[in-house]
């Protein structure tokens, strides 16, 4: 009988996170469904830091992919969907971690819903000492990750447009649902890391792309 590939594909950009890439990775696999259901493709974007030392940790569990320059975050997601395995792909920031039950349940809802294209979980809001800060509803406060697609339908858009360095889950989002939608499960299965160091702590950048994003789709996209 010829083995059948992962049945999801995570894929988990970073770049100089060596404090937080291990929690995220731990979260990872301690998964309520089997390993080889599932692969990891981690992509490093040109880390000056220790992230490759701490990579090297996992490097039996995971699918190592090195940028040799920082490249943003959009490519490197771009990467990890073009070299994933499975139909199923889900994001998830190098900084954040997830519940056991996270890739069994998303992956369950899709797998048994053929009309749904991509499935989004709520999230906790979590400090640095992952002491929970509040529940979200991932509809009402969308975040990029914590939603599972089906590989050809981002490759079906175009998948991310590396233009942005910022705000390219909201670009995605935006031409996604213009063809497909996006389900809720209304449980709180992703753990989202606010710390002084986010990239959406950067007001100035964070504007630039909020511009590019208005003149790409016009002012009704803003949200």
């Amino acid at each position: 009988m010829i083995p059948k590939g992962p049945l999801v594909s995570v894929i988990v950009a970073v770049y100089n996170q060596e404090k937080f890439i291990g929690r995220c990775l731990r979260s990872l696999l301690h998964q309520t469904i089997p390993h080889e259901s599932y692969e990891i493709i981690v992509v490093n974007d040109g880390s000056t830091d220790r992230t490759p030392y701490a990579l090297e940790l996992f490097h039996d569990a995971i699918r190592p992919i090195t940028n040799e320059t920082n490249i943003g975050l959009p490519a490197s997601i771009n990467k990890g969907i073009l070299a994933a395995r499975s139909q199923y792909i889900v994001r998830v920031d190098s900084d954040d971690y997830v519940n056991l039950n996270f890739l069994n349940f998303l992956h369950f809802y899709l797998d048994q819903n053929r009309y749904a294209d991509a499935v989004a979980c709520d999230y906790l809001l979590v400090d640095d000492a992952e002491e929970v800060l509040e529940r979200a509803n991932c509809m009402d406060r969308p975040i990029a990750c914590g939603i599972m697609f089906r590989k050809q339908q981002l490759i079906d858009i175009g998948m991310y447009d590396e233009t942005f360095r910022c705000h390219e889950d909201q670009d995605l989002r935006i031409r996604f649902e213009k063809k497909y939608r996006i389900s809720r499960l209304e449980l709180p299965l992703y753990r989202y890391r606010r710390h002084e160091t986010n990239l959406t702590n950067d007001a100035e950048a964070m504007e630039h792309h909020r511009q590019n994003l208005v003149r790409k789709h016009g002012t009704d996209s803003e949200q």
